[in-house]
């Protein structure tokens, strides 16, 4: 088991740095340009490397399904929010938030599984739940960085697409459709989708004259958080089952909150630790939960 949460933690760890990157990127490039870019440049490349290593394209309607679930929720859905949300919220806000994202996989896996959390479970969704309530309704703990409901509701509504395409790619993994297959073909076949799309919302090349911090924030977004992180999630969750690993997520701000205090100087303030508590605290407590029942 010990590849299978080592492998976890690095996408974990990757992930975590993503609110940062994302927020640095639109501070000079328009959210939903960023999100296209997001899942072209990263498409694209996982296109060519799935042509090159011959990886294999789902063989039946239900591989396809879950495929089409999964790219559409992970390189679609939750790139366009996730980039809306920290062009109005801050990183240390967005991190946080994500923190909940075990809960939502948890219940979305429970929900497909029709089986019945128990009730410490619950008691951790209500405290996490909570924690996440006082960050968004507080407003604190930016350290001057611009946040606002409305962002903070964004990402927050991110997480769900984020966990049903975890949920749908670990699934189509246990029908035994590769990780690597899954995860290169998704992104790749996306990049296609919106490809044509490109023209109309980059129609002026002066639209990417930005930074080169700027450009770097991009890359890795599409690289390292689109292609290496989602390869390295899928083939752990696959081997590991969604709910127990799925839970370790709540690791993911510990390396979004000291990037954002290091390279956006945000600061914590009191209110912002008591919601990182409620929320790490919830997330531990569902991690510690039995298993479900049917």
């Amino acid at each position: 088991m010990l590849p299978i949460y080592l492998a976890a933690l690095l996408a974990v760890v990757l992930w975590g740095a993503s609110p940062v990157a994302t927020r640095i990127a639109v501070m000079e490039i328009d959210a939903v340009v960023v999100a296209l870019l997001r899942t072209l440049i990263g498409g694209l490349a996982a296109l060519g490397l799935a042509l090159l290593l011959r990886f294999p394209l789902p063989g039946n309607r239900e591989q396809r399904r879950l495929l089409a679930i999964s790219a559409a929720c992970g390189f679609i859905g939750f790139p366009l929010l996730f980039s809306l949300g920290l062009a109005r919220t801050s990183a240390n806000h967005a991190s946080i938030i994500l923190a909940a994202l075990p809960i939502f996989t948890a219940a979305i896996a429970n929900t497909w599984d029709r089986t019945w959390p128990h009730r410490a479970w619950w008691l951790g969704v209500v405290v996490t739940m909570t924690g996440e309530a006082l960050l968004i309704l507080g407003r604190g703990g930016s350290g001057g960085a611009v946040s606002s409901l409305e962002g903070d509701l964004l990402v927050l509504a991110g997480n769900l697409f984020a966990s049903l395409g975890y949920v749908a790619g670990a699934r189509l993994q246990q029908r035994g459709y590769p990780a690597s297959s899954c995860t290169f073909w998704g992104a790749g076949l996306t990049a296609l989708l919106l490809l044509p799309l490109a023209p109309v919302l980059i129609p002026d090349a002066s639209v990417l004259a930005v930074s080169t911090r700027a450009w770097t924030a991009l890359l890795y977004q599409a690289l390292a958080v689109t292609i290496g992180g989602y390869v390295l999630w899928y083939w752990a969750l696959g081997r590991g089952g969604i709910a127990r690993l799925g839970t370790m997520q709540f690791l993911q701000p510990v390396s979004g909150v000291i990037l954002a205090a290091w390279l956006l100087d945000e600061h914590m303030g009191g209110g912002f630790f008591l919601a990182v508590a409620l929320v790490l605290g919830g997330v531990w407590t569902s991690l510690r939960a039995p298993a479900p029942r049917n």
